[in-house]
């Protein structure tokens, strides 16, 4: 790690930065030349850091705070090391870190570690994930009083109309989206597809599949970073928020994810277009666990204005095979390329925790050889299925109460959720539908 920042010598600074419970980066800013103490012996700051709420303030009744005295973790860095920071004037370098306990153990309120914590279950059975992430967002000029798409920086115009898979609306932005991917080249993250959605200014780019859900998860939180970051450059706002328009569909955060066994064969692959019994208890895991992961999937207040009948977002807890009306959805393809493809986070989620909740229950669905209902055909959306919790203090009171979300979140981070999401529905109450959309639009 030391040797990129000497082979950079134009970095003058550099951020060590973690992903708290909401996905945020939280840490502090360092010259470089002392960067190399970050390095070896990495940073400290409190264990509270990484539990904050959406505002980046205290949780009023953590024991993390004032019953321990605020203690502090230390923070190491992340196998990723440096990458840059392109959507910054200056030349500048992002350092991950995770956080460790003094006494040297993995700090289990840290996001980062409960994914790390399901991967490592499924490598001692001998098996890898195989894990891609598509992000949608939103391109926003947040200029006046209402939320608008930008004046197309080739045109001058503002198209104010869903445009879905439209090489025009790409390309009015072109310039945009070429500097992403050049930072996206210049980040090692892997995107790859571009399209235009169905919302105003909506867009979604895949990020290339692979053989590590850390990495995978690693990658969306700096993607997420970098489209804010960059749009602003531009002169406008990029947005995860799930619902920023009352009239258009709001963001999704979909992942599609293969199992490997020690071999390199995929455990899904039947060599036909059902899948294997291993395929299938995993969408039983899935299924079983979603109601209860409904808070890790819709994790903010405005999450639950993207979660209604008839809007691309999953309500009813089903799977079908290539059907995108089904919260799970089994495309057709390849057997070598069978997969399951989970569609009901949103844009906002953590995607730390978000892999953690799915891959945990897909492992989960395994190991207990769990049976999913019969796979669904038609609009899901028209049919008599059971529901997720639909608003966000039964999804708080579900997943505290659960019986399966203990199989893979830790007791830590299931109260630090708690904890966060029960002040943030506190005081969220006491604020205008502007002023919420204004705290999530730069957030999450």
């Amino acid at each position: 790690m030391k040797n990129w920042l000497r082979k950079n010598p134009h970095v003058r600074t550099i951020r060590v930065a973690a992903a708290d419970i909401n996905g945020q980066a939280r840490g502090k800013r360092v010259p470089a030349r002392f960067a190399d103490k970050a390095v070896e012996e990495g940073t400290r700051f409190p264990l509270s850091v990484l539990n904050l709420d959406i505002w980046g303030e205290d949780i009023d009744d953590s024991p993390l705070v004032f019953e321990s005295g605020d203690a502090d973790g230390v923070l190491k860095p992340t196998e990723r090391g440096f990458v840059p920071m392109p959507w910054l004037d200056a030349p500048s370098a992002l350092l991950p870190i995770w956080m460790y306990r003094e006494d040297g153990r993995a700090y289990e309120g840290d996001p980062r570690h409960a994914l790390r914590a399901v991967v490592d279950r499924y490598k001692a059975l001998g098996l890898t994930p195989v894990v891609a992430v598509e992000l949608e967002f939103f391109l926003i000029d947040d200029s006046g009083k209402n939320l608008q798409v930008p004046t197309s920086p080739r045109s001058g115009k503002r198209r104010k109309a869903a445009e879905t898979m439209s090489i025009r609306a790409l390309d009015q932005f072109d310039t945009f989206f070429t500097d992403l991917y050049d930072a996206c080249e210049d980040m090692d993250i892997p995107a790859d597809t571009a399209i235009s959605e169905a919302g105003l200014g909506q867009f979604e780019i895949n990020l290339m599949h692979g053989p590590d859900a850390l990495r995978a998860a690693d990658d969306a939180w700096l993607f997420k970073m970098l489209v804010k970051g960059l749009a602003r450059r531009h002169g406008f706002a990029a947005s995860f928020m799930a619902k920023p328009y009352e009239d258009y569909a709001g963001n999704g955060l979909h992942t599609h994810f293969s199992v490997l066994d020690q071999d390199g064969n995929n455990i899904f692959d039947d060599g036909g277009p059902k899948g294997t019994d291993a395929m299938r208890h995993a969408v039983g895991g899935c299924l079983k666990a979603m109601g209860d992961s409904t808070l890790v999937f819709a994790p903010h207040g405005n999450s639950y204005d993207r979660m209604v009948p008839g809007a691309h977002a999953p309500t009813g807890i089903c799977w079908a095979y290539e059907n995108r009306t089904a919260a799970i959805r089994v495309p057709s393809g390849s057997p070598k390329a069978r997969r399951i493809e989970h569609r009901f986070a949103g844009g906002d989620v953590n995607p730390y925790l978000m892999l953690t909740a799915i891959l945990g229950a897909a492992l989960y669905g395994i190991e207990n050889k769990i049976e999913p209902s019969e796979p669904i055909t038609g609009n899901a959306y028209a049919l008599d299925l059971p529901q997720v919790p639909n608003t966000w203090q039964s999804a708080i009171d579900a997943f505290e109460n659960s019986d399966i979300i203990p199989q893979f979140f830790s007791a830590e981070m299931i109260r630090n959720m708690v904890l966060t999401k029960r002040q943030e529905l506190h005081y969220m109450e006491e604020l205008t539908p502007e002023e919420r959309v204004e705290i999530y639009l730069d957030t999450v």
